[in-house]
């Protein structure tokens, strides 16, 4: 097998563990539980295979994806227990993964914006995720994290935003990438915080929010590894 295509092995892998995960989903089992600690490894596994023994300046880039994924792992394995500890811990490591996201693209987006376009941004921001989170009807001890984790949201769609909205047209199909894994991320997100707060339920609320999730982490990681090579 060429080295350039030692990816698909983990992607396969990644895959399986995917619809493994959904029909657990469904069904309501510990399946679904069983294999979420899998799931960002191997998607991690096959964005480094892809890149292996390809022409690669700085790796740094490939660094900060590999960390927001392995923290997406983290945030998975702490929000499979119950309690208030273990749900501020899981979301505090998909905060930090959305750092390490928005510290590999979001230097490229934002370079050139005034101080003034980043004041009008950031309260528009913080203004939108106000109001969504009082409408979810977040209260207690987690409003304040949820308000924060909320925005860092908001920061990483915005980031991929500025990315689609300002470089050159030839590479923003890889932003659009970005910024339709960044929506999906918010979607699974806000079924999360809906149905903890019960704001909504409805029917198969795991499935979808597992589904665009996963959705949502392989957009990031394919728009991730087409700006490591520059395309």
């Amino acid at each position: 097998m060429k080295k350039q295509a030692v990816w698909c092995i983990p992607c396969i892998f990644f895959v399986v563990a995917c619809v493994l995960n959904l029909i657990g989903c469904v069904q309501g089992s510990a399946l679904a539980d069983t294999v979420k600690p899998a799931l960002l490894p191997l998607l991690c596994a096959t964005s480094l295979a892809y890149l292996l023994g390809r022409d690669i300046v700085d790796f740094r880039p490939v660094g900060l994806l590999a960390a927001a994924q392995l923290l997406g792992c983290t945030g998975d394995v702490l929000l499979i227990p119950e309690g208030f500890a273990f749900f501020a811990s899981g979301i505090a490591a998909f905060l930090i993964g959305h750092l390490f996201y928005m510290a590999l693209f979001g230097g490229l987006s934002w370079k050139g914006l005034t101080l003034w376009q980043w004041l009008v941004s950031l309260v528009v921001m913080a203004a939108v995720v106000l109001g969504l989170v009082k409408a979810i009807g977040v209260q207690g001890e987690l409003f304040w994290p949820m308000l924060i984790y909320g925005f860092f949201l908001m920061l990483l769609i915005f980031s991929t935003l500025a990315g689609v909205l300002r470089m050159p047209r030839g590479n923003r199909r890889t932003w659009w990438i970005l910024l339709l894994g960044a929506l999906l991320f918010t979607f699974s997100d806000s079924c999360i915080a809906m149905g903890t707060f019960g704001v909504m339920t409805f029917p198969l609320r795991h499935f979808v929010v597992m589904i665009t999730y996963l959705a949502a982490q392989s957009l990031l990681a394919v728009g991730g590894v087409r700006l490591i090579l520059g395309r």
